[in-house]
Formats: C-alpha cells, sequence, structure tokens
C-alpha cells in the first residue's frame, strides 16, 4: 500500500499528558490534521463511522464521534470510571469496554443508550462545546480489579487494568500489568459486569497487550520483555504452554507494548526502549523466535499491519514509520514517516481497532 493511499486515525499524547498534539489526528495523502480537539485520546476504537476514544486524563472519560469526509462531529461524553483509561474496543454485546490503569477498573458503556440519546439530541459543534451530550448514568457499569500486588514495587503498587479483550467463549479478558493477572468477566448490555474468574501469570511479567490465535491467548509481558502462550486447561484456567524473551539481556527498561498476529501465526510485538518490532511464530503450537528491525523510531508504543507493511507509532518520535514486511514477516528499514505528534495509536480506516 502506497503512502497517498493511507487513511488513519491517530491517537496521541497532548499537552495534558506532556505531548504535542492537540487532538486526533485524521491522515490522508501522507499528511496529518486534527480532527477532534480532545485531552490525551491516546486510544481508539473503530466501528462503522463511529470512532471512540479516550481522554487518558485523571478523571477520565471516553467520548464517541461520528466519522465523515475526513472530519469528527463529536456525539456524546460518559465518564471511563476511573483514572487515566488507556484502551477502549467495541464489544460484541453492544457495548464499549473501557480500561483506567491507574484506578485498575473496567467499565462497560452501552451503545444501544448512547445511540437513542444521540437520536433524541442532535449534538453539532467540536468536542468540548457546551452543547455536548452526557449519557445518564444508567447506560454505564464499573468493576474494580481484584487487589492484586506484583514483585515490581513501583509498577505493581496495586491493580492497573491495560487491555481487554474478547474470549471465542463469549466473555473477555483484562490484563492487569499491577497484579501479574488477567481478569475473566462477563458482560451484558444491560449494562453490567460480572467477574467470572482470575488467571494468574508469573510474577513480575506485567501483561499489557494480548491477542488470540488458535484458540491461544497471546500476552505481552511489559516489564518480564517475554511474550507469553496460554492455553485453557480443562477446569477452563488459562495456563502458560511456552514463554519467548524478545532480545537478549536485561529487561531494564525495555519495555513490551503492543502485539498482533496474522493468520499464519506471524507474530509481532513491539519493544520501546530497545525500539525493536520482534517477529516470533505461533504457528506450530508453540512460540519461537524469528528475528526483530528497528521500528524506524523511537518508543514504539502501538502499531498496525497494513497490506505488505506495518506502521508504527514512535510516540517518541513524533511520527508514524512505514517499514515494508519481508515474506518472513520481518519488517524492513522504514520507507516513509508520516510527522504526527506523539503519535500513541494508529488505526487504518476500515479496520476495527478492537485489537
Amino acid at each position: 500500500m502506497s503512502l497517498p493511499d493511507l487513511e488513519l486515525l491517530v491517537g496521541s499524547y497532548t499537552a495534558t499528558g506532556g505531548g504535542t498534539a492537540t487532538g486526533i489526528s485524521h491522515v490522508s495523502g501522507g499528511a496529518a490534521g486534527t480532527a477532534a480537539v480532545i485531552d490525551d485520546p491516546s486510544f481508539l476504537a473503530v466501528e462503522g463511522d463511529r470512532v471512540y476514544a479516550v481522554s487518558e486524563t485523571l478523571d477520565g472519560h471516553v467520548s464517541a464521534f461520528r466519522f465523515a469526509g475526513g472530519s469528527l462531529e463529536h456525539l456524546w461524553d460518559a465518564p471511563s470510571g476511573g483514572a487515566a483509561p488507556c484502551h477502549v474496543r467495541v464489544d460484541a454485546s453492544g457495548t464499549i469496554i473501557v480500561t483506567n490503569y491507574v484506578s485498575g477498573t473496567v467499565t462497560v458503556v452501552s451503545l444501544t443508550a448512547a445511540e437513542a440519546i444521540v437520536a433524541q439530541v442532535p449534538v453539532p459543534g467540536a468536542h468540548g462545546s457546551a452543547d455536548r451530550t452526557v449519557l445518564p448514568a444508567s447506560a454505564i457499569a464499573t468493576a474494580a480489579l481484584p487487589p492484586v500486588t506484583g514483585p515490581v514495587a513501583d509498577r505493581q503498587d496495586g491493580p492497573h487494568a491495560h487491555q481487554s479483550i474478547a474470549t471465542p467463549d463469549g466473555t473477555m479478558i483484562v490484563a492487569d500489568l499491577g497484579g501479574d493477572a488477567l481478569h475473566e468477566f462477563r458482560v451484558t448490555d444491560a449494562p453490567s459486569i460480572d467477574l467470572v474468574r482470575v488467571h494468574r501469570l508469573a510474577p513480575g511479567v506485567g501483561p499489557r497487550h494480548m491477542a488470540w490465535f488458535d484458540g491461544d491467548l497471546l500476552v505481552a509481558g511489559e516489564l518480564d520483555g517475554s511474550v507469553h502462550r496460554l492455553r485453557r486447561d480443562a477446569s477452563g484456567a488459562l495456563v502458560t504452554i511456552a514463554t519467548v524473551p524478545t532480545f537478549d539481556g536485561p529487561v531494564g527498561e525495555s519495555l513490551l507494548s503492543h502485539i498482533d498476529v496474522d493468520e499464519a501465526g506471524r507474530v509481532l510485538v513491539a519493544v520501546r526502549g530497545r525500539d525493536l518490532i520482534v517477529v516470533l511464530d505461533a504457528s506450530g503450537g508453540g512460540l519461537t523466535l524469528v528475528g526483530s528491525a528497528s521500528c524506524g523510531g523511537v518508543w514504539p508504543r502501538h502499531f498496525a499491519r497494513v497490506p505488505g507493511s506495518v506502521l508504527v507509532a514512535n510516540q517518541m518520535s513524533d511520527a508514524i514509520a512505514v517499514l515494508p514486511l519481508g515474506d518472513d514477516g520481518v519488517p524492513g528499514e522504514a520507507v516513509a514517516q508520516i510527522a504526527v505528534g506523539t503519535p500513541t495509536c494508529v488505526i487504518p480506516l476500515g479496520r476495527s481497532a478492537a485489537a
């Protein structure tokens, strides 16, 4: 895919969070412009013409927009149910799921109720205007993660919800970086959120992002620098069957961020600090290291695949790097840089942001 053909939405940090962006960016023809002014929209989810964005602030909230013609029309706001929301996705239950990092909570927002509000009260204008619609409390449910801690004192003082992912069984898993645990919940569109069970990981893993492949769950350990493959046993527990370090030497400040896997089992995971995209193979039922390449910048926070390339949001480079993918799945050197302030999430339009 050539640069002029790319159309993207990019989440970023703004001045509120020490970043350089002014809100959500729209990229078209290789150039970026602000599509919506919002504080710290660090993660986005796209479903049809709807765009959902967190504001990763201490009084966090989530906002909905309608995308049309390269611009975003603000629809509604809802409290995120905690501090520093860092991930949002659309769930098959007819809700959106928001994870709040600092407070260790997960929130469900009913899209059915949200669309009813939008239909009753048209909301023109930009985000933050006086006529914005705030959802009623009955459309929102929040659950706190169980108070589990880990051995890394400055990062695991309590639960820290980092991402949610739907399971093949109709539940969802929430990665708890602070507690070295995966919390499984059942969600309804009432909305309600009920804890099903807690899956424990080894101390110091620090689970961040996850992806499913062939019925197994792949987990990026932010704090231990490894990718873990988990499989359900007869009791329903997720058990680690393979663990692969993504680099040699001490972990230090080398922190894994996003992970993704394609249909062939080629796994990509980003490593901040070492500024790498690492490739693993999950196709044989285990997990093996294939190789690694430069991320094309500094501090790869998130990435997305497009045909023939991977787009890397390099947070500290103020750019999205375009890396060609080789036949073995290992990226080559960057062929282009798209200037975007402090990018933290990149979404090619036409695909879901749930991953």
